[in-house]
């Protein structure tokens, strides 16, 4: 199974560039994993005809904190991913974000704007990076794919 990873969209409505998206790098993906940092809720509409599932970051509003959860696991034959958007100095985020689940296979994080994909104490560390990208570091925008089959491996897919 193919997922589409995503974090830090960081807009107040879907643009065509997020919109691409499900024709594009995500055309062939089953689901749709959004680690937080939507800004508004409305932006899940991009997705529409694909299974989605989200957490809130520290950045959305109202709209998104009052309807979505900070964390989630998610279940993808028989493989268990962590969800959850992070928070705090991008220093020491990994095992921030790890005390908070417990028997997972992968955690799909968010926050840094940092792309990364790794495997930590036998756990996938997966951040997408940022779609919004960012100014400050002069990071690229990018998103993820992971491949669940009989383990699960992550991508990095700048855009």
């Amino acid at each position: 199974m193919k997922i589409g990873v995503i974090s830090d969209t960081h807009m107040s409505h879907p643009t065509e560039a997020l919109l691409s998206l499900v024709d594009g790098i995500f055309s062939d993906v089953a689901m749709i994993l959004h680690a937080g940092d939507l800004t508004r809720i409305s932006i899940l509409d991009a997705f529409a005809g694909k299974d989605v599932v989200a957490v809130c970051g520290n950045m959305d509003r109202y709209d998104v904190t009052q309807t979505l959860t900070a964390k989630k696991i998610v279940n993808i034959h028989g493989c268990r991913i962590g969800l959850i958007h992070g928070w705090g100095s991008p220093k020491g985020i990994e095992d921030r974000i790890r005390r908070e689940f417990q028997d997972v296979d992968a955690i799909v994080y968010g926050h840094t704007h940092k792309a990364a994909n790794k495997m930590k104490d036998g756990i996938l560390m997966f951040n997408p990076g940022a779609f919004s990208g960012t100014f400050l570091f002069k990071r690229q925008r990018s998103v993820g794919l992971l491949t669940v089959d009989d383990g699960i491996r992550g991508s990095i897919v700048q855009i």
